[in-house]
């Protein structure tokens, strides 16, 4: 019993009723004009032409969603499209929802009237009255148990509202859903905003981890010298690498905060000595050599290029700790080459572990390149070859 009342309880069952009764009010002021059938009947080819205006899209999926499925038009629901027709596909699919609007919400709203007028009538007869004379049945005589019927009506009604508002909210959803174009569309939107977030998120690993793990042997390597100049030194390192990677937090952010924010304030090689000089001041020797014009990098292959080079750096603090350290960065022949070199420890990342090495591989795939990552005579090596163009 109580989920047969549930409908009643919810605001969308009137909604959809109201939704059936609204697409009869322009038809029906017809027939005060003329008492004419003909002009329904024009109204009908009317709603044929209307439906090929693509604006009426717009106007009836925004009705749609608001009364049949509860929904704002700027809510996540893509049941019903609130938008232009872009195809005659469209423009068919809207005038057969016209058509169907208009003839269901004619019968629901026939049925509403004719079944509260026999609940009245069943009870005025059951009175001695007369009853009235668009009933749908003769009632033979006056009986005063024809009053205990008069529920059976509403109980009717009851049906027809919530099977009728049911049952126009399917239509609506076949007939005023997206196209198969549209759902490929939001599929795409969908697979960059995932891009998207996995790019924020390698950006925030690759920043923030440098960061902590400059930060962590830094302060280890000072506790451990136990010399007050060294200890000093350590602190602006520390300080230096926090406040950079601050920047890029911000800048990360900015990117959450404002899509439309260009990227090219994100580092690119060009800013490499930075990430040089904290290695160094951790205590990592590094050997630099830098050949080719590494300014003339495109934008999106030097900011990934930096960002490579940083978690190859980190990686190489993290597992082995202040060691020599070879970079080799070279420009040449339409390629950016990247590389890496530090002796091996005992404290290896094995291939494919850790999700900074996942990381590198995914942003050289991303860009058409390739990496290499593992022992490699007597090294641990982080080798990445990407094309420019």
């Amino acid at each position: 019993m109580v989920r047969l009342l549930r409908p009643f309880t919810r605001a969308v069952t009137y909604t959809r009723w109201l939704h059936l009764f609204i697409a009869l009010v322009w038809p029906a002021m017809w027939l005060f004009v003329e008492d004419k059938w003909t002009y329904p009947a024009a109204a009908c080819v009317v709603l044929a032409f209307a439906g090929l205006i693509p604006a009426m899209r717009v106007v009836e999926g925004f009705q749609a969603r608001l009364l049949l499925t509860g929904h704002r038009t700027d809510g996540d629901s893509t049941d019903i499209v609130v938008a232009p027709s872009a195809t005659w596909a469209d423009r068919g699919r809207l005038v057969v929802w016209l058509e169907t609007r208009v003839l269901l919400g004619g019968l629901v709203s026939k049925l509403t009237v004719q079944l509260l007028l026999e609940a009245i009538d069943l009870v005025v007869v059951a009175r001695g009255g007369t009853q009235d004379g668009d009933a749908f049945l003769r009632l033979p005589g006056h009986h005063w148990w024809y009053a205990l019927l008069s529920p059976l009506p509403l109980v009717l009604l009851a049906a027809v509202v919530v099977g009728g508002g049911e049952l126009i909210t399917r239509i609506a959803r076949r007939l005023l859903g997206p196209s198969p174009a549209e759902r490929l569309a939001a599929l795409e939107e969908r697979t960059e905003q995932l891009l998207e977030r996995n790019r924020i998120a390698r950006e925030l690993h690759d920043s923030i981890g440098h960061a902590l793990t400059v930060a962590v042997v830094q302060a280890g390597a000072a506790r451990a010298a136990g010399d007050p100049a060294f200890t000093d030194r350590a602190l602006v390192a520390i300080e230096e690498t926090g406040r950079a990677a601050l920047e890029d937090l911000e800048r990360v952010l900015g990117v959450l905060r404002e899509t439309g924010r260009p990227v090219s304030s994100r580092p690119t090689l060009a800013d490499a000595d930075r990430l040089l000089q904290s290695a160094r001041a951790s205590g990592a020797k590094v050997d630099a050599e830098v050949t080719g014009p590494v300014d003339t990098v495109p934008g999106p292959v030097s900011r990934e290029g930096y960002r490579i080079l940083q978690e190859a750096l980190t990686n190489v603090l993290r597992h082995a700790g202040a060691v020599p350290v070879r970079v080799r960065i070279d420009v040449a022949d339409g390629r950016l080459g990247l590389e890496t070199r530090n002796p091996l420890t005992a404290a290896i990342p094995g291939p494919g572990r850790g999700s900074g090495l996942r990381g590198i591989r995914e942003r050289a795939a991303l860009l058409g390149g390739e990496a290499w990552t593992g022992p490699d005579a007597g090294d641990w090596q982080v080798r990445v070859e990407l094309p420019l163009h």
